[in-house]
């Protein structure tokens, strides 16, 4: 489906952006100007009317053609999609119980009207819904879950007084239609008695401060807020409800253990021990086992219902229907023994693995009650397991400061996190840690960045420059201005970006996914077959008993639950572990596909060099009439750069302030893409840039082509200058290699990977360079347009691309690649368009991201064999397959309790990639 927005031009890099996703903008002559990013702004900012007329504001933008379903921009939990007409968001489940329950809500809730797209991942128990608001709202998406038959959890409420001089005269309804129409507001009442207004809201899909300002945009002003919580309280309120859900678990598998061991001792007595050799036995086995089932497993039961009102099944109906009819079955043998007996038959006689010498008319009540005990302790443990699956987004959150000291009004206050705006002036003291993002306007300090960057040494920060919300200030106090908060801090990107990669699926679960669904109908078809089967081939005396046993058997053993979780929990625990080590992946389909690469392309400046070059050597021309000296020739070159955002533009401005160089103003500047620039300055006409550029222009290079090979062949960039027309000189310019890169392009070499450095460089440089690192096969002078046709080149020839870059000209390639790696400290558009992000910068990254998926893939495969093996050995042995040739059968209690073993294994093989480390 494709829908349209609207896009504008970057007044100062001429770039495409959009108004709503743009990093920033300002008001000019009562215009709107849009921004890619701060850099571009801040230079707007310091002369508009230089940038003024170099883009169309946004009332005469022009919209472009988007695919819906691209990655949607958006904060924590909730998105707006690119049209603006449709949101996203995530809602916590409860009450699933296997991957069946996941696929029943998925569908029913992708039927409901107004949904464009719905998703539910059963190992992180959340549903991700792309809805129409004008259609529907979360509260009827939660109300659609609850239809099914489960809940939702994490919801959170604030309380709000509006003063009394804003008292409407008519009803409270628009003021509520007004609130339950706003993004993540579950439901919204506002009491004109008391002037109180309660709101219902999902944490991470809006937060107290958006409430508010929903509320007094409306025209009302608020007295004050009495409680409620706000997101810091809430934020923990999911957790919560998470724990209670265990702790339910918990006491009822108490409560099954308990009463459940004395039926089991009785049945596996067999009469033989007095105490329990008395008339009135089966009785008190009801007493006990009637609470487990009514009480213990009332979830089981309440959840078959549901999935038979949808006519489905899952893991709950196997239960309840194996439970259940050993429990029927039993009642009926203790309240009519005789009608049993005359109808089955007498003693089966049979050897059963953990059931022997069963009685005349045998009851089954331990195979109800034991059965449900031990799928609860399986249940206990799953969910302990799953929970640590989420250890990495505990520990980001945990890094997240409370409150902030900010001056408003000339005064000093400490408010909640939440309630810091942008603009804000903040005050930051040694041994605190910055609430949020932002700029230091005033004092220095040393920030410990680690939790972004992974660098243990502190980081020195002065006015200008950037600071982080969750880093810890060292030295000495500072104020920074906010830039920004809430859900658009980098730690709340990071968190989301891991919550999105943590709830996607990878496309090897695509099988699993297809098995899961038709399972239970099959297992239950296998269970009616045994019971047939056994029932007709069986001697007389004994063929009721067997079927019953193995009919149960079959039903208990049979686990769905394993292939489920087999692919979400090594995901989750993988991306965790990931982000823990500085990669951020976005999706379960790139950690897949990473682990399938075998060609690795590297950008050259800012991936394996710092991105930083210096200014090395200025050759004048050895022409004898109007020959332009070094420090002129500079002078020139530097005033024509002095704007420019290309590093080695950049380069040749420090050179010239390092000579203390007095620049001139520039006229007709024009930017030749690939090829360099020109310019008149100082009433002079300059061209600077590649050779090609000097030949188009038919300069004359008076024999300057040895030098320039001699200055590519120690890896360093020449660029050649003409002046009024006549060549005038070399300015040559070097970027220091990170002190990393060669170490690993090492280590991806010894990995089996082919590494190749692509660069707009010429290729003498290029390969000068290429060599210092290791690296043999080297795509030079390709232009920004042409790297994602040199990346489409390496695919031809059927090799699995990984893209490495961070500038705005690699975004195309990164696009391209099979799996696209962008360097954190680049351009957000580079972040982008890839699926992999390195927060540290450091290539280094990129071994931890293979290594990584590697080891994912690995889990992933093995907990599948494992859970497909489980299942195609435990089923047969279930119905009884092996009783011809050894004389056993399964015992119910030993079937229940390799079930819950199979789905707590699967978790627990997962959790070992909580261990996983780059250089193992």
């Amino acid at each position: 489906m494709v829908t349209t927005e609207t896009t504008v031009k970057d007044p100062v890099c001429g770039m495409e952006v959009t108004p709503a996703t743009a990093a920033g903008y300002s008001e000019h002559t009562g215009e709107n100007y849009y921004f890619c990013s701060s850099a571009c702004k801040s230079k707007f900012d310091a002369d508009p009317e230089r940038f003024a007329g170099s883009s169309a504001p946004e009332q005469n933008a022009q919209p472009h053609a988007v695919v819906e379903g691209a990655p949607l921009n958006d904060n924590r939990h909730t998105r707006t999609t690119p049209d603006g007409a449709g949101e996203r968001i995530d809602l916590p489940i409860t009450g699933m119980t296997c991957a069946a329950c996941a696929r029943r809500i998925e569908r029913k809730l992708s039927k409901a009207p107004g949904v464009r797209q719905a998703g539910v991942n059963f190992a992180t128990s959340r549903a991700t819904v792309e809805y129409d608001p004008q259609r529907t709202g979360v509260r009827q998406l939660i109300e659609t879950v609850k239809d099914v038959g489960y809940g939702t959890a994490g919801t959170a409420r604030a309380d709000f007084i509006v003063d009394d001089s804003a008292r409407p005269s008519g009803s409270s309804q628009p003021l509520e239609k007004h609130l339950n129409a706003q993004r993540g507001i579950v439901n919204a009442s506002f009491n004109l008695g008391t002037m109180e207004v309660r709101v219902e809201y999902l944490p991470g899909a809006t937060d107290v401060p958006a409430i508010r300002r929903a509320i007094e945009d409306f025209g009302y002003r608020l007295r004050e807020v009495p409680g409620g919580g706000g997101d810091a309280a809430a934020e923990n309120s999911e957790t919560a409800a998470r724990e209670a859900e265990y702790n339910d678990l918990k006491r009822k598998f108490i409560i099954a253990a308990v009463l459940s061991f004395p039926v089991l001792v009785i049945a596996m007595s067999h009469g033989r021990i007095e105490l329990f050799n008395f008339p009135g036995v089966n009785w008190l086995q009801l007493a006990l086992t009637t609470p487990v089932v009514l009480y213990c497993g009332r979830e089981f039961y309440r959840g078959a219902w549901a999935a038979f009102r949808h006519r489905a099944a899952d893991m709950n109906t196997l239960i309840a229907v194996g439970t259940g009819a050993a429990y029927l079955y039993s009642i009926a043998a203790t309240l009519v023994p005789g009608f049993i007996e005359g109808a089955t038959g007498a003693d089966p006689m049979a050897d059963m693995v953990g059931m022997t010498d069963a009685p005349m008319v045998p009851v089954y009540f331990e195979a109800a009650s034991v059965i449900i005990a031990l799928i609860l302790l399986g249940r206990l443990l799953e969910s302990r397991a799953k929970g640590q699956t989420s250890d990495a987004i505990r520990r980001l959150m945990g890094l997240q400061a409370r409150t902030a000291r900010v001056v408003r009004d000339g005064r000093e206050l400490d408010i909640v996190v939440e309630e810091v705006v942008p603009g804000d002036v903040v005050i930051v003291r040694p041994g605190e840690k910055i609430p949020v993002d932002g700029e230091v306007s005033d004092g220095a300090s040393a920030v410990d960045e680690s939790m972004l960057t992974g660098e243990s040494l502190p980081v020195e920060k002065k006015p200008g420059d950037e600071v982080f919300g969750a880093t810890l200030n060292k030295t000495g106090a500072f104020r920074f201005r906010a830039t920004k908060v809430g859900k658009d801090t980098a730690l709340q990107q990071i968190v989301k970006l891991v919550q999105d990669a943590q709830g996607s699926k990878a496309p090897i679960a695509r099988m699993a996914d297809v098995i899961s669904g038709i399972f239970t109908p099959i297992v239950i078809c296998i269970a009616i077959a045994t019971f047939v089967i056994w029932f007709v081939a069986a001697p007389v005396d004994t063929r009721f008993t067997f079927a019953l046993v193995n009919f149960v058997a079959v039903l208990i053993i049979a686990c769905p639950c394993a292939l489920g979780l087999a692919t979400p929990t090594a995901i989750m625990v993988g991306t965790g572990r990931g982000a823990e080590s500085g990669v951020l992946v976005k999706g379960g389909e790139a950690l897949e596909t990473a682990h399938k690469l075998n060609t690795i392309v590297l950008d050259k400046t800012g991936t394996i060099t710092k991105g930083q070059p210096a200014l090395t050597d200025v050759v004048t021309a050895r022409n004898e009439a109007g020959a332009v000296g070094e420090d002129e020739l500079l002078r020139l070159a530097a005033s024509a750069e002095k704007g420019s955002e290309h590093p080695l533009g950049e380069a040749i401005v420090r050179g010239a302030e390092e000579r203390q160089l007095q620049l001139a103003e520039v006229a007709n500047f024009n930017a030749i893409a690939g090829h360099g620039i020109e310019a008149e300055t100082g009433g002079r006409h300059l061209l600077l840039g590649n050779l090609k550029l000097m030949r188009d222009r038919k300069i004359a290079l008076d024999g300057i082509e040895e030098q320039a090979a001699r200055l590519a062949g120690e890896g360093k960039t020449p660029m050649y200058a003409a002046v009024d027309g006549r060549f005038a000189g070399l300015l040559a310019v070097a970027d220091e290699i990170k002190p990393e890169s060669k170490d690993a392009i090492k280590q991806m070499q010894d990995m089996g990977l082919e590494v190749a450095m692509m660069t707009g460089d010429n290729e003498r440089t290029a390969k000068a360079v290429a060599a210092l690192v290791g690296i043999t096969r080297v795509l030079a002078e390709v232009l920004p347009e042409g790297k994602a046709r040199e990346i489409k080149r390496l695919q031809a020839e059927k090799k699995i691309v990984g893209m490495v870059g961070d500038g705005i000209n690699d975004a195309p390639a990164l696009a391209q690649a099979d799996v696209g790696i962008a360097i954190g400290t680049g351009t957000d558009v580079a972040i982008e368009a890839s699926d992999v992000t390195l927060i540290r910068g450091d290539l280094r990254g990129v071994v931890t991201a293979i290594k990584l998926s590697r080891a994912t893939l690995r889990t992933i495969k093995q907990n599948l064999f494992w859970a497909f093996i489980y299942n195609v050995i435990g089923i047969p042995l279930a119905a009884g397959l092996l009783y011809p040739l050894t004389g056993w059968l399964l015992s119910p209690i030993i079937a229940s309790a390799a079930m819950s073993f199979s789905s707590v294994s699967v978790v627990a093989n997962s959790l070992r990639l909580r261990r996983f480390r780059a250089g193992e």
